[in-house]
């Protein structure tokens, strides 16, 4: 980057770009490496130079974020603390409940959250993504619910692909029944979840089940069945309407998903008077919530830095986790106690300190790892089908879905250190889909392998479809989508996970068996033609030596004749296969003009049939037969 830098130096050196890059160099500030002396120019001072060149600015400013980060870790000695002080920022993640402490900035929204609660038993809170939803249930409306009333049950769950697995594993704990039993009895009639409630509150009065659901747009990102989608639904509708209910429903919905609700009239109708929308911050609330927290724990925050702050966030609805996240990178370059704007600038400010902070994570791998870290990335993308089904989102993912390579468990401990992804037991996902939106890189990824990304997760979806019906055969790839696969494995340069190995070879096994039944096939089939050829060729020439040896015995010869009747008529329109006469008549010499003639009279139903029998020298012969009756031959 330095040499980069000094070349550009160079090429702005000549009229008329010297004087533009000194008044630049001169009207800002420079950063310095204190160990080497290195020293970096300004922003400003970098994007004169690259202008001047007619250079891209937007590539020449995120490298100059990248190495003033890289500068500001090597000087700033403090900024990875070596006790267990707890940050005052929670970054990409959402809040959770225990994290109520540090929430600041929507007290007012969460206040008419709970009032909605108490007269609404479904309620949805819709937002865009990153507007900071989840943290108003968790860190908002479910710690308030517990400190208020501690006895009152209250679940927080995400959908995931298979919700009515996910809601039966949840509500267990409260029923006491195996997960496994009340997920049969869910999917057996969506009643069920409103008999299983009452049921579990039988013994409290006045209390009521909150059951907070968030993400709920999965069901329709990551949810394939559209029974089981259709299914949930119904049961919360149920549990929630019915005149003896005893449960209250929260769902937190993106809002580019809301026109999704309409395509069910029941779930639209819940919602018609129960919903919210969280829009962004005003500049009151952003200062609380940056401030408030660094002040709780005893940090302070320039002046400088949280106006710079406010006015980068103010109006923006999406920004809160990149703001949440930049304030945990500038409290890593702290000064003492205080969060300087320098740090903040260092960090990459609110645009580049997540993409300065995935690019960093990611040049920290090797490039075998790097290979891997695309492919585990991109595995955590839910892609959108087309553009009215929204923008990318993320997905959960277990870890049985990742390749076999034992370098993944550094690459998800890379990640998950640098909080991009989270790791939750077996499931794994990205923190946060700004993610997805701000890191370049990842949106180049995305790009330009979209048509493979969505073959491959619809082979990763054929395969966790083989594994839960028992590997049936009839869910095995065949034909065009099994070759597609083949050249999807063939061109991925990172292999497939285990199960997805085992679905495409048991694929091709299928496929092999198959073409080699009809080989055998066709040639059983050849091999019966052949057969059937034969016997019709044995069995004429059978017929032959029959009707020749039958001929021996006064059986007619019907070959090589053309005689005619004594009316004129052809001869062959009178063939009979009856009883016959046989006299043998002499023909003249064969030099002269002979012709042929009867020594009797034929009667009606009689023909006459000639044959040359043989010659001699002297003479011709030949053999009348004379037939009576019955069907021609």
């Amino acid at each position: 980057m330095a040499a980069d830098l000094r070349t550009l130096r160079v090429k702005a050196g000549s009229p008329p770009y010297r004087e533009l890059g000194r008044r630049a160099h001169y009207s800002a500030g420079t950063l310095s490496d204190a160990a080497s002396g290195r020293r970096l120019p300004s922003l400003q001072v970098t994007l004169a130079y690259v202008r001047a060149c007619d250079g891209d600015t937007e590539e020449w400013e995120r490298r100059w974020y990248a190495l003033a980060g890289e500068l500001a870790d090597q000087s700033a000695p403090d900024q990875h603390p070596t006790d267990d002080t707890p940050p005052p920022y929670v970054g990409l993640a959402a809040f959770q409940p225990e994290d109520a402490d540090r929430f600041f900035g929507r007290e007012t929204l969460t206040r008419q959250l709970l009032d909605k609660v108490a007269d609404q038993r479904f309620l949805g809170v819709f937002g865009a993504s990153g507007v900071g939803k989840s943290s108003l249930l968790r860190a908002g409306l479910i710690a308030q619910l517990r400190r208020s009333a501690a006895d009152q049950p209250v679940i927080v769950m995400t959908p995931g692909p298979h919700p009515i697995e996910e809601c039966a594993v949840q509500l267990s704990g409260l029923t006491g029944q195996s997960a496994a039993a009340l997920r049969a009895e869910l999917r057996a009639d969506a009643a069920n979840l409103h008999l299983r409630v009452r049921q579990a509150l039988a013994n409290r009065r006045d209390t009521d089940i909150v059951l907070v659901i968030d993400q709920f747009e999965e069901i329709f990102t990551v949810c394939r069945d559209a029974q089981e989608r259709e299914l949930f639904i119904n049961a919360l509708i149920t549990a929630t309407h019915t005149p003896t209910s005893r449960s209250r429903v929260v769902i937190g919905l993106r809002t580019d998903f809301y026109a999704h609700c309409a395509h069910y009239p029941e779930l639209a109708g819940a919602l018609q008077d129960g919903q919210i929308l969280v829009g962004p911050m005003t500049t009151d609330q952003l200062r609380r919530a940056i401030a408030q927290p660094a002040v709780r724990l005893g940090y302070t925050v320039e002046t400088s830095l949280l106006v710079a702050l406010v006015a980068d966030s103010a109006g923006e609805a999406s920004v809160l986790p990149l703001l949440s996240h930049a304030l945990l990178a500038t409290w890593r370059r702290r000064r003492g106690n205080t969060l300087t704007l320098a740090g903040y600038q260092a960090a990459g400010g609110i645009q580049h300190a997540l993409a300065h902070t995935a690019e960093a994570a990611y040049r920290a791998l090797t490039g075998d790892e790097q290979a891997l870290a695309k492919d585990l990335l991109l595995r955590l993308v839910a892609l959108a089908g087309d553009p009215g089904d929204g923008e990318d989102t993320k997905r959960r993912i277990s870890r049985d879905e990742l390749p076999a390579d034992p370098r993944v468990g550094n690459v998800l401990e890379r990640f998950a250190t640098s909080r991009l992804i989270t790791l939750d037991g077996d499931r794994v996902q990205i923190t946060h889909e700004a993610l997805i939106r701000c890191w370049s890189r990842l949106r180049d990824w995305l790009t330009t392998n979209r048509a493979n990304l969505h073959l491959h997760r619809h082979l990763t979806e054929a395969a966790d479809d083989w594994e839960a019906l028992d590997r049936d055969p009839g869910e095995l790839y065949r034909g065009t989508r099994l070759e597609r696969a083949r050249q999807l494995a063939a061109g991925n340069p990172n292999p497939l996970s285990p199960r997805e190995q085992a679905f495409v070879n048991a694929s091709i096994e299928a496929e092999t068996d198959h073409h080699a039944e009809m080989r055998r096939h066709t040639r059983r089939r050849r091999l019966l033609f052949v057969m059937l050829a034969l016997l019709m060729a044995t069995g004429t020439a059978v017929v032959a030596m029959y009707a020749t040896r039958e001929g021996g015995d006064n059986t007619p010869c019907w070959t090589s004749f053309d005689p005619v009747n004594p009316e004129g008529a052809p001869m062959d329109q009178y063939y009979r296969n009856c009883e016959k006469r046989e006299r043998r008549v002499a023909a003249k010499d064969e030099e002269g003009n002979y012709q042929h003639q009867t020594t009797w009279d034929l009667q009606p139903d009689q023909v006459a049939h000639w044959h040359w029998n043989r010659t001699t020298k002297d003479h011709h012969y030949t053999t009348v037969y004379v037939t009576t009756g019955g069907s021609g031959h």
